[in-house]
């Protein structure tokens, strides 16, 4: 991924949390003829390996899993918000628009898991992390005998994370009046992205809220 200096996010930390925010993702292969990709959820285990390690599952009617091969990195895709940025809020003149964004990119080679146990603790992990949030949350409780049925049907795995790329482009690079008016008008908009991107903003570029 193309990161100018002034985007790139190095504090493991930061990675950490955008992607346990942002944990559905996109994940890319090649078939040896051409691309593939697959939107999954992912969970992340960020103290396994070196830079962290990721565990999902898919439909085992999805071919992607087939293109796992030994030596050979797939990438995974983490989006954050983004928006469209209009030079109408800049103070600086001339300007042109431009698109602002966060995503993160994680390079490894898969390997698939089988073991019933660790297929079963990775469907109630799975489980349990998205329903952490909800008032009535869902137990999980299904027969066994329907569970190992499903199981059958998908192919767990996990990627042992070899690289990582954090990418936070917020206009970071401009004068701090042309940032703080793009944070206000961001945090106007009616669009939940750009006002998720305006809270990111907050953070990262130490912009305040006019009251």
């Amino acid at each position: 991924m193309y990161i100018p200096p002034a985007f790139r996010i190095e504090d493991a930390n930061k990675v950490t949390a955008f992607i346990q925010r942002h944990s559905f993702s996109t994940l890319i292969t090649h078939d040896g003829t051409a691309p593939f990709a697959s939107h999954l959820p992912m969970l992340y285990r960020p103290d396994v390996g070196s830079h962290g390690t990721l565990v999902a599952h898919m439909a085992r009617a999805n071919p992607q899993w087939q293109h796992f091969t030994p030596g050979r990195e797939v990438l995974v895709v983490f989006h954050g918000p983004h928006s469209y940025i209009s030079p109408s809020w800049y103070q600086t003149k001339p300007a042109v628009p431009t698109w602002n964004y966060a995503a993160v990119h994680a390079y490894g080679i898969p390997a698939v898991f089988t073991e019933h146990e660790r297929v079963v603790s990775l469907l109630c992990e799975t489980v349990s992390t998205y329903e952490a949030s909800f008032e009535r949350r869902w137990p999980g409780d299904l027969p066994d005998d329907y569970r190992d049925k499903l199981i059958q049907a998908i192919v767990a795995f996990e990627i042992p994370i070899a690289r990582i790329e954090g990418k936070f482009k917020l206009g970071q690079n401009r004068p701090a009046a042309d940032i703080q008016g793009v944070f206000d008008a961001l945090s106007r908009s009616e669009d939940s992205d750009s006002r998720a991107l305006a809270r990111m903003m907050r953070t990262e570029c130490n912009v305040q809220e006019n009251i």
